[in-house]
């Protein structure tokens, strides 16, 4: 199963796309979409649902997993990923991809082992569960964190299954 993964933002957008069918999950591709800072919120979205779109022909993920919004401080930085996030749903929708979300605590629980991971020990173990040696940024990493989440709670409804009927 391919699991895309996105970190929303309105200004940098992470993707990450794993291939889920052995026994560890293959990162298969990666980026850091870059929507800039100087145009308007609505060419910046407009960027985000274009890009996505495009990987999402290229790449054809099966599902699509993102973060839930969570609250923040900063109500409008809440509402800018908010606005972000529907556009990766869009993009989703519009590829007829399905959506599953997770909240950030369970994402980093489910990669680290604790629900409230700093961003560095995200990236550190997203590079140790894939082995991955080459250039990462963050918002990528976070994007492939969500899709392992992803992978992770599949096997466990399978195992969870399996044990139910043995």
């Amino acid at each position: 199963m391919r699991i895309a993964g996105i970190d929303p933002g309105t200004i940098q957008t992470g993707v990450g796309i794993l291939e889920d069918g052995g026994k560890q999950p293959v990162l298969i591709f990666s980026k850091t979409i870059h929507a800039g800072k100087e145009k308007l919120i609505t060419g910046r979205l407009e960027i985000i649902f274009t890009e996505l779109k495009l990987i999402f022909e290229e790449w054809k993920p099966e599902v699509v997993a993102l973060e839930n919004v969570f609250y923040q401080k900063d109500f409008q930085a809440a509402v800018k990923v908010g606005e972000a996030r529907a556009a990766a749903m869009l993009a989703a929708s519009a590829s007829k991809i399905p959506v599953v979300e997770y909240p950030p605590a369970r994402v980093k629980q489910s990669v680290c082992g604790n629900g409230r991971a700093a961003k560095d020990q995200v990236q550190y173990m997203v590079r140790s569960i894939l082995r991955f040696r080459g250039p990462l940024t963050a918002d990528s990493a976070d994007a492939i964190a969500v899709a392992l989440c992803h992978s992770h709670s599949k096997k466990f409804n399978r195992l969870q299954k399996d044990l139910m009927h043995v």
